[in-house]
């Protein structure tokens, strides 16, 4: 038997402002409104690892504020000067970072195309999965991802989900071999026609 919640607690949400009340809030300059009032109606999947395939620092976050020391790392030199962002980073444990709300328009994707449908920040969600294309991710990181969609998709009319790689080919290879598409769809309990780049067998 489930315990009963505490008098006027919620379970997460996104609030009025487009803030997960569950996330680490860690606002990012990088973001500007959505052109003509658009409202999100796709959600796209990253991984991301700075300096690639080490987990163990806050460079992502610093990345995303514009405070990396470009000179911690040989890899950071060619970022100088990179504005972007995303508006969720799930950690390899399993705790979800939001750097811009759900309601403002995240640089994440970048030159993109979904079904023909250019600029895919105007219209989407960007999560990125801390990870990389070689290596597995975490069973937290799944179980945090189902539960983030399925509160994104009840606040807004999202209708797809889509991998870096699906809306930019040749571009970008995030999330890359190792993310299980047919989990997240399992775990998120949403049908097929969410999933326009997978295999439905």
């Amino acid at each position: 038997m489930n315990a009963p919640r505490a008098p006027g607690r919620r379970d997460p949400h996104i609030d009025g402002d487009g803030w997960l009340t569950s996330a680490t809030r860690l606002p990012s300059p990088n973001f500007e409104a959505r052109p003509d009032r658009a409202v999100p109606t796709l959600i796209v999947v990253h991984n991301i690892s700075l300096p690639p395939d080490d987990f163990s620092t806050d460079s992502i976050a610093r990345f995303f504020l514009n405070t990396l020391d470009h000179d911690a790392h040989p890899y950071f030199d060619h970022l100088r000067g990179t504005r972007v962002s995303a508006h969720f980073v799930i950690r390899r444990g399993g705790a979800i970072e939001q750097f811009v709300s759900c309601d403002e328009r995240a640089w994440h994707a970048g030159v993109s195309s979904f079904f023909g449908r250019e600029r895919c920040n105007d219209f989407s969600i960007g999560i990125e999965l801390e990870g990389s294309d070689h290596v597995p991710f975490e069973d937290a990181q799944y179980d945090a991802l189902a539960a983030l969609v399925r509160i994104v998709v009840k606040r807004y009319p999202i209708d797809a989900l889509a991998g870096h790689s699906d809306i930019a080919p040749g571009r970008k290879t995030d999330p890359g071999p190792h993310f299980d598409w047919q989990r997240l769809r399992h775990e998120s309990a949403l049908p097929p026609s969410f999933f326009p780049f997978q295999s439905h067998d």
